[in-house]
């Protein structure tokens, strides 16, 4: 089976403060997601996730080593065609409303007329949006609001791969469970999904395989069971305090 993700000893340093002094982010991590995974990546705030994400859609650039996302570099713009992304506080203009705005990127994905219509109603369908307020203008939404109408223009297309950053957030219990069952249909259906979160029993439920990745550097790689397994403890919130504990001065 070959890898919807690729990465080899990726590095990132950002520049920050007067001085631009640097700190570095990424410490030349690696790892595969292949093609009909559910990838889970977790770690704790600051470690590397959102940097790691924004690389893989194009958003950032690395320093050194090797990505690649359905075989391209991501740095190419043919390489976004078969690619969902939502990012984990999404913008968008607040004075359309949650339809008006998915048939936007409908449009910007090639979809028009009766099929993106007919995408459109899927979309909402399957994130669970209530038909009245998707007509309401987006300056009104909750953060739970945004997150499904994000999530809804980001499936339009019905992406090869679906990069998620935490998903999940700002979302209640049932909230959470509308986007868990939207990934686990959008798997059954030929998507890989590779997504952050910091609902550590939401990754344990749904994923294939699991990265941990603590202070820029990856600690754990595996099936939630051998993650577990190999580090004597029995869940991920486990394993993942005491890699933190260990890293923290």
């Amino acid at each position: 089976m070959s890898d919807a993700i690729e990465i080899k000893d990726l590095h990132k340093t950002y520049r920050s403060g007067f001085w631009l002094s640097k700190k570095k982010s990424l410490f030349g991590i690696s790892l595969t997601v292949q093609k009909g995974e559910i990838f889970g990546f977790i770690g704790p705030n600051g470690a590397g996730k959102s940097t790691t994400i924004k690389i893989l859609a194009g958003l950032l650039r690395r320093d050194s080593g090797s990505v690649l996302i359905l075989g391209k570099d991501p740095t190419l713009t043919e390489s976004r065609i078969k690619l969902g992304y939502l990012p984990e506080q999404p913008y968008f203009y607040d004075s359309l409303s949650g339809y008006e705005l998915l048939k936007f990127y409908g449009g910007l994905s090639g979809l028009k007329g009766d099929l993106l219509e007919e995408r459109i109603n899927w979309a909402l369908q399957l994130v669970n949006a209530d038909a009245d307020w998707i007509h309401r203008r987006l300056r009104t939404y909750s953060k739970g609001m945004q997150q499904r109408v994000g999530l809804a223009q980001a499936i339009l297309h019905k992406p090869e791969l679906l990069i998620l950053d935490e998903p999940m957030s700002g979302l209640d219990p049932l909230g959470r469970r509308d986007v868990r069952n939207a990934i686990l249909t959008l798997h059954s259906e030929g998507s890989t999904v590779f997504y952050s979160s910091h609902i550590l029993s939401d990754v344990e439920e749904i994923s294939s395989r699991v990265a941990m990745i603590i202070d820029g550097k990856i600690k754990h790689i595996g099936t939630v069971n051998e993650i577990t397994k190999e580090s004597e403890r029995n869940s991920l919130e486990e394993v993942l305090a005491k890699e933190v504990t260990h890293v923290v001065p």
